[in-house]
C-alpha cells in the first residue's frame, strides 16, 4: 500500500467520522442537526445513530465468530475428502463459502451499526439486477466451473492439456482454474475458456522413443538381440516402467538411418522420465552389442571434366 492511498485512507475515515458525528465539530445547532438529518436519510441510520464501544466491540465479535465457522467448516471439509474427486468438491466448496461469509458479515456488520439492512437489500438487489446484464461472463464461469466438477471433467491433481500448455490441475475455483508446469509456472485460466483440451491422468500413457540404426544393420539378429534385452531393461527400471518396453518395428526409413519405434507403458506424471531412462538403456544395449547409431551422413558426389 503507497502513501498516497493511506493518506486517502485516512482522509476517507476522518469525513465518515465527521459525517456519523456531526457534533465533534464547533458547527452551530440548527447545522449540526441538519446533518444528523442528512445522514440518517442517506446512511440509512436508525436509532440514535451514535456508534459507541459497544457496537464496535460487537462487530468485532461478529467478524470473529464468522471467521471461526468458516475455518471450522474449512477443515472438516479438508480432514473428510480422501480421494482427489472430493479434494476438488471441498476447494469450491470452501471458495464459495468465503464469498458466503464476506456478505453475511458484510450485512451483520452493517445490522450491527444500525444500518437499515432491509433497505441496503432492496438497493443491492436493484444494483444486483444491473449488474447482471454485464456479468454475463461472471456467471458462466461459475456455471462452467460446476459442471466441470459434477461431471468430473477433470480434478485437482490431474495433468491435462489445453491449447499448447500441458500441466497439472493445482486448484479449481468458482471461476478459475489454476494449472501449474513441470516448470513452476502457473497459469490461470476462466473456467469458461476451458474447452478442447486432454484429460491425460485417467489412463496410462505411453512414452514413445525413436531410434534410428545404420542400414547395414543385420535386422533379424538386431530384432533377437532387442527382444532379448527388453525384459531384463524392465527389471531395471519398475520404479517408471509399468511393463516391459515394446519394440514396434522399423518406423522409417530415413535419409541416414533406419528409424525405429520403442514404447513403454508409464504413469502420465512420469512420462517424459521414462521416455529419457528408456532412451539411455537403449544406447548403453546398441553400444554394448555394436549395433551403430549413425549421424546424418552426405555423400558429395565431384564431377570429373
Amino acid at each position: 500500500m503507497n502513501t498516497k492511498t493511506i493518506i486517502g485512507l485516512v482522509i476517507a475515515l476522518l469525513l465518515a467520522i465527521i459525517a456519523f458525528n456531526p457534533g465533534i465539530l464547533p458547527l452551530s445547532a440548527e447545522t449540526v442537526e441538519t446533518m444528523k438529518e442528512l445522514k440518517d436519510m442517506h446512511f440509512l441510520i436508525n436509532g440514535s445513530g451514535k456508534v459507541t464501544f459497544a457496537h464496535i466491540f460487537m462487530l468485532i465479535g461478529a467478524v470473529a465468530f464468522l471467521w471461526f465457522l468458516f475455518t471450522v467448516i474449512k477443515t472438516i471439509l479438508e480432514k473428510t475428502a480422501k480421494d482427489s474427486h472430493s479434494k476438488t468438491i471441498a476447494i469450491l466448496l470452501t471458495g464459495l463459502l468465503r464469498y458466503l461469509a464476506v456478505i453475511i458479515g458484510f450485512i451483520w456488520g452493517l445490522s450491527i451499526l444500525g444500518v437499515d439492512t432491509t433497505a441496503v437489500l432492496a438497493g443491492a438487489g436493484i444494483i444486483g439486477l444491473i449488474i447482471g446484464f454485464g456479468a454475463q461472463s461472471l456467471i458462466e464461469d461459475i456455471i462452467t466451473g460446476l459442471f466441470i466438477i459434477f461431471e468430473r471433467q477433470y480434478e485437482v491433481g490431474d495433468i491435462i492439456i489445453l491449447d499448447d500448455f500441458r500441466g497439472v490441475v493445482r486448484s479449481i475455483g468458482v471461476r478459475t482454474t489454476v494449472i501449474e508446469d513441470v516448470g513452476k509456472n502457473l497459469k490461470i485460466v476462466n473456467n469458461s475458456d476451458i474447452r478442447n483440451f486432454q484429460n491425460r491422468s485417467r489412463n496410462d500413457s505411453y512414452a514413445v522413443c525413436l531410434v534410428g540404426v545404420s542400414y547395414s544393420t543385420n535386422i533379424p539378429a538386431m530384432e533377437r538381440i532387442i527382444a532379448d534385452a527388453m525384459p531384463k531393461i524392465y527389471a531395471a527400471n519398475e520404479d517408471l516402467f509399468l511393463d516391459v518396453p515394446e519394440y514396434l518395428g522399423i518406423e522409417d526409413l530415413a535419409d541416414s538411418s533406419m528409424v525405429l519405434k520403442f514404447q513403454v507403458l508409464t504413469k502420465e506424471e512420469n512420462v517424459f522420465r521414462s521416455r529419457r531412462r528408456l532412451n539411455r538403456e537403449l544406447k548403453l544395449l546398441f553400444d554394448a552389442t555394436g549395433i551403430e547409431i549413425p549421424f546424418p551422413q552426405v555423400v558429395v558426389h565431384k564431377a570429373v571434366n
